[in-house]
Parts: C-alpha cells; structure tokens; sequence
C-alpha cells in the first residue's frame, strides 16, 4: 500500500511539473491516458532514483561536500531526464525538452511530493 501512495504522490507531482513548466509535457487523447501516463512515469522515475541515484551519490560524494549538496539538484534533474528518455523509449508520451525545464521539474517534483508528504499521514519517511 505504501507504494503506492508514493506512485501516487509522485505522478501528482509530476502532473504540477507540466502544468508549471512550459518545456515538460505529457499528451494524451483523454485525461484518463494522461493519467496513466503519468503513474508509468512515476514508476520510472521511482526505479531510476531507486537504482541510479545511489549509485551517484557514492560515486560523486565529494562534489556533494564540496557544493554543499547543490549537485543533488543537478543529479535530479539528470535522472527526470533520464526518466524522460525511457518514456519515450517505451512510447509513454512524456517529454522533457531539456536541462533547464528538467532542472526546474526536478526542483517542483521535489517540493510538492515533500508537501504531499506533509499533509499524508502514515508516511513515516
């Protein structure tokens, strides 16, 4: 069940990403398809930051201290990208034009999803 809200959290938070920046879309026929759309990308975007991110983070420790953990904005907007491409890749109609729209969604998928976080309650993350 806990996988669920996140899934659902984060295709909300998605979802507020296309509809405050101009560059990430997601296309559909029906709002019904958008939707689905959206929970596939969120399970992509939850598989790439469970496996890759991690990895990154080991990896790049040092940039991490040397930033002041800034980098972590750059890594998320990397992996939304990153997300965006196996979307396309399995034809869900997501898309992300760029580094600075993706770095933007990054940084909505990231504030809202801690927002829904806040007001959900039994999430003990």
């Amino acid at each position: 069940m806990r996988i669920l809200l996140k899934i659902g959290v984060t295709a909300v938070a998605l979802w507020v990403a296309t509809l405050l920046v101009h560059d990430i879309t997601v296309s559909g026929d029906t709002a019904g398809r958008r939707a689905l759309t959206l929970v596939g990308v969120a399970i992509i975007f939850g598989v790439v930051n469970a496996v890759i991110k991690p990895i990154v983070k080991t990896l790049g420790c040092a940039f991490y201290i040397l930033t002041l953990g800034l980098i972590g904005l750059v890594v998320n907007a990397l992996l939304l990208l990153l997300t965006s491409e196996i979307a396309d890749k399995l034809d869900l109609p997501f898309h992300v034009a760029g580094f600075w729209p993706a770095f933007w969604g990054a940084i909505v998928v990231g504030v809202v999803s801690w927002l829904l976080h806040i007001f959900i309650p039994g999430d003990d993350d």
